[in-house]
């Protein structure tokens, strides 16, 4: 099975956005129904490494801009966000140039973000629902949830791209 070939794509990309966001829809509200004692009081699993706990992010990436106004946060993290998705679907599923690997990444990356975006969408205030943190010692990471991996993850399959060297390419002599 070629993934990158048409016939493939979008019944590759619905297996990825229903186990994603499947496993992240479902592992969120797991966590709200029974984590609520642990926004305080996280449970800790690995002498520390692992903890969990229940938390609502207002913002983006690490809390960034949940001190914004309502309406610019619904703008900025919903709205945008969806446009933003909607095109990444778009152009998971029509542009014919995609490698194996960007098309994996993508399609991780749409996924995890539609996993956050019905939490803005459902939530109260427009919130994602966070609730694994994983560190040693101080050194810690922000809560986190499975879409948030999956974007992770994404990120990091794009990332040869990054830092590909492109071919030079000749230069024609001028004549």
């Amino acid at each position: 099975m070629d993934i990158t070939r048409s016939a493939w794509r979008p019944a590759f990309l619905a297996i990825v956005l229903i186990t994603c966001v499947g496993c992240d829809q479902a592992t969120k509200q797991y966590a709200v129904d029974n984590l609520q004692d642990t926004t305080k009081n996280p449970l800790s699993y690995l002498g520390g490494t692992f903890r969990v706990q229940l938390a609502r992010n207002d913002g983006a990436f690490l809390s960034l801009g949940a001190k914004w106004p309502k309406n610019v946060r619904f703008w900025l993290l919903t709205v945008s966000n969806g446009a933003v998705l909607a095109i990444v679907g778009a152009v998971l599923l029509f542009r014919r140039d995609i490698d194996r690997l960007s098309l994996i990444a993508l399609a991780l990356i749409l996924a995890g973000g539609v996993g956050n975006l019905i939490d803005r969408i459902t939530t109260q205030e427009g919130a994602v629902i966070d609730f694994l943190n994983l560190g040693i010692g101080g050194l810690r990471t922000g809560i986190f949830n499975v879409a948030d991996m999956a974007i992770t993850a994404g990120f990091c399959l794009l990332l040869p791209h990054v830092f590909r060297k492109e071919p030079k390419r000749a230069v024609a002599a001028e004549g």
